[in-house]
């Protein structure tokens, strides 16, 4: 075999970062195209919430770690996933203001940069992303529930995303 045909792995992790989002971005261009945009808003809703808990359970794996014990260190768990899979793809500050409180400050997220290039309407992906925070909080902190509220975003005209997370008593 000639040289040149492996990759660091680096190079590897960066480009399975943009091979997910890439996969992401035409799984639902061909679900909407096959089905409506609005059926193709929900399933994929569904599908990003359900993949999130699968990929921040495997990323835990991976890092050989259990659950976070708290949030700040749930906190740095999905901060620590967003470096090595998103990497430059999603621009994000975590602001813990509380025990069951973050708040998640987005200045870039190409999902919602892809859906302006498809000529979506922009706020396509911050359907998917309102229930992802606690998804990936649920996996983090088992036994834990969780409510978003995204008082502005990128895909809907704000300058950024701010994002409130908090954790719900559970019964």
């Amino acid at each position: 075999m000639k040289e040149g045909a492996t990759l660091s792995p680096e190079a590897a992790a960066k480009l399975l970062g943009r091979l997910m989002l890439a996969w992401d971005g035409q799984w639902f261009l061909k679900t909407a195209e096959a089905c409506g945009l609005e059926t193709a808003v929900r399933l994929n809703a569904k599908v990003r919430t359900s993949f999130g808990r699968i990929e921040m359970r495997e990323y835990m794996k991976a890092a050989g770690r259990g659950p976070a014990t708290d949030l700040e260190e749930a906190v740095a768990v999905m901060d620590g996933y967003r470096r090595a899979f998103l990497a430059d793809g999603m621009a994000a500050e975590w602001h813990v203001e509380g025990p069951g409180r973050v708040r998640v400050r987005v200045s870039r997220c190409v999902p919602q940069e892809g859906a302006g290039r498809a000529g979506l309407r922009p706020d396509t992906p911050c359907v998917a992303c309102e229930s992802l925070w606690g998804a990936w909080l649920e996996t983090a902190m088992p036994g834990s529930a969780w409510k978003t509220t995204i008082a502005c975003s990128l895909g809907r005209g704000g300058s950024g995303c701010d994002i409130l997370v908090e954790r719900l008593e559970v019964p």
